[in-house]
């Protein structure tokens, strides 16, 4: 039976209650927030403020101890499978099979998604044009930088078109040239898909986000507009700091 929630065409992100303990130490704590269709959205926090361990409950890599995700309106822990597909995750440091090239990865998981033949070739070359593979697409990835396996990782999040975007701090370890490069495929892609975007660079955030919700220990300490925060990064900076370095 689908968990389909009453109006998945606006709310296409939503965290309800999630909570995380390991042991007595709390990860996180009834994060509550949702993302509207067609929004960018900062998730902000220090470092240890539970900003990766959110993600990963969001897209189902990681059980909560307590609370609800929701992806396009499916419950990931009920629906995981309808979920994965209006999903594309791009996670941390995330893993990639380094043995293969760009292309072979990006053609096993393409497969492993359902694409074939036309629709497959089609979205493999427009993630290569993207995401600027085209130097590295039949090198082995154990050879490539850190930048461009980032790339890759984004190339794999973005394959099969998901409506709903997870991106984990997408422009670490790239030079300012391809920085730019990934804000302004991050603003494209806002016409048509809904973002969530962990970063700590707060030009960044400035750049592409409408809407910012930040979390310290645990626990949403702000959910606004990203005006809201400040109206300069050094505006921005001060809040940040003011937020997260209260006690919650």
């Amino acid at each position: 039976m689908s968990s389909v929630q009453s109006d998945p065409a606006e709310v296409m992100i939503e965290s309800r209650g999630l909570s995380k303990f390991y042991g007595e130490f709390a990860a996180t704590q009834d994060v509550s927030f949702q993302v509207p269709r067609g929004q960018v959205c900062a998730f902000l926090g220090p470092n240890g403020a539970g900003k990766s361990t959110t993600m990963k409950m969001l897209t189902g890599y990681l059980a909560p101890s307590g609370g609800q995700a929701f992806i396009a309106g499916f419950d990931i822990s009920r629906d995981r499978i309808a979920a994965s597909e209006k999903l594309g995750y791009l996670p941390e440091n995330g893993p990639l099979y380094v043995e293969m090239t760009p292309e072979s990865l990006l053609r096993y998981m393409g497969e492993v998604r359902g694409l074939s033949g036309f629709r497959l070739a089609e979205r493999m070359n427009w993630v290569s044009e993207k995401c600027s593979l085209g130097e590295v697409w039949r090198k082995p990835i154990a050879k490539l930088s850190r930048g461009f396996r980032q790339r890759v990782g984004m190339a794999h999040a973005l394959l099969h078109d998901p409506e709903v975007l997870i991106l984990d701090e997408p422009t670490s370890g790239l030079d300012p040239n391809q920085v730019q490069g990934v804000r302004d495929l991050i603003l494209e892609l806002a016409k048509s898909k809904t973002i969530l975007l962990s970063t700590h660079i707060l030009q960044e955030v400035r750049a592409v986000c409408s809407r910012v919700v930040l979390i310290n220990s645990g626990r949403v300490v702000f959910d606004g507009d990203t005006a809201d925060l400040g109206s300069s990064e050094v505006e921005m900076e001060s809040s940040f700091r003011e937020k997260t370095l209260a006690s919650v």
